[in-house]
């Protein structure tokens, strides 16, 4: 192997298997060559790829045997529908990476969120930087890469988008909706999650994630019904719509609790850009616009209109 280059036939553990992303990066490194581990609190019920490991980060001691002789861990775990989903997450990864440190993993690699500090993050990507520093603190080589929406079928904010085109035949959006965001596709995060996985150019590093489209939330609900329906949506930008009124009104329209969807909501005010585009070196291919982002999550093939 050439230094810098991914690794292949490493043992790569997976928590969050069963998620949205776990459940496509899984079968994704399966199909390069690595042994993956798939972390998940029901491995009796697993159907996946891989081989389904017991493992809680919110039971420590259920970390140790999951990540034994374990090469690279990728993290993937966040508590957003809950209250106190900070103080879970600072104490789950703080726990892992901990466990990480004392199995003797070579990497740790985590999905992040995307904002500049300078602009007052909210508390869900306050969350998410808490859960760098602490991963980074057990001292194994942390590789970060930062995403803002991530467009996929069954990722809570795409369910929460294509619902509420799909239930309202018009509809009035707070003051975010005209903040700018960076939405990527499913398929381009696991292939860079995949691309960092084993390769030591990325220990120790932050990349950012971006798709190909710099949208306004307005844009992005537009697009989502033209490709829906064939057609524009009506919508009216309102100031009054506070982020829990939002919250509620989400939840009366779609099935996204009001706690997850107020965390959501929040998060919207923060202008969400990539502005590094370094992680094109380490994993080449140009990612995909947010239509065609679109049309997969809706499974369409490329080719229809």
């Amino acid at each position: 192997m050439t230094a810098g280059e991914p690794a292949q036939g490493m043992t790569v553990l997976v928590s969050g298997a069963t998620g949205f992303v776990g459940s496509r990066l899984v079968p994704a490194l399966s199909s390069a060559g690595h042994r993956v581990r798939a972390m998940t609190r029901h491995p009796d019920d697993y159907e996946g790829a891989g081989e389904p490991v017991f493992g809680d980060v919110g039971e420590p001691d259920s970390l140790t045997a999951a990540l034994a002789d374990v090469d690279v861990a990728v993290y993937l775990v966040h508590s957003l529908g809950e209250a106190d989903f900070e103080q879970r997450d600072a104490d789950a990864a703080r726990a892992f990476g901990v466990a990480a440190r004392d199995a003797g993993v070579r990497q740790l690699v985590y999905l992040g969120g995307l904002g500049e500090e300078r602009d007052g993050l909210s508390a869900h990507l306050r969350s998410r930087r808490q859960v760098e520093e602490l991963l980074a603190a057990s001292g194994v080589p942390l590789t970060v890469l930062r995403a803002a929406i991530v467009v996929g079928a069954g990722g809570i904010s795409w369910e929460l988008t294509r619902q509420l085109v799909k239930n309202l035949p018009a509809m009035v959006v707070p003051r975010w909706a005209s903040t700018r965001t960076q939405p990527i596709a499913i398929d381009d995060v696991v292939r860079y999650l995949a691309g960092v996985v084993g390769n030591e150019k990325a220990f120790g590093r932050t990349f950012e994630l971006g798709g190909a489209d710099r949208l306004t939330y307005t844009a992005m609900l537009q697009q989502a019904a033209e490709e829906l329906h064939g057609r524009s949506l009506p919508i009216l930008e309102v100031p009054v719509l506070t982020p829990r009124l939002s919250s509620y009104w989400i939840a009366l329209v779609t099935d996204v609790d009001p706690t997850t969807a107020r965390n959501l909501i929040d998060s919207m005010g923060n202008e969400v850009l990539q502005h590094d585009e370094g992680i094109r070196e380490l994993v080449p291919g140009e990612p995909l616009g947010y239509r065609e982002s679109v049309r997969r999550a809706l499974g369409k093939s490329p080719q229809q209109d």
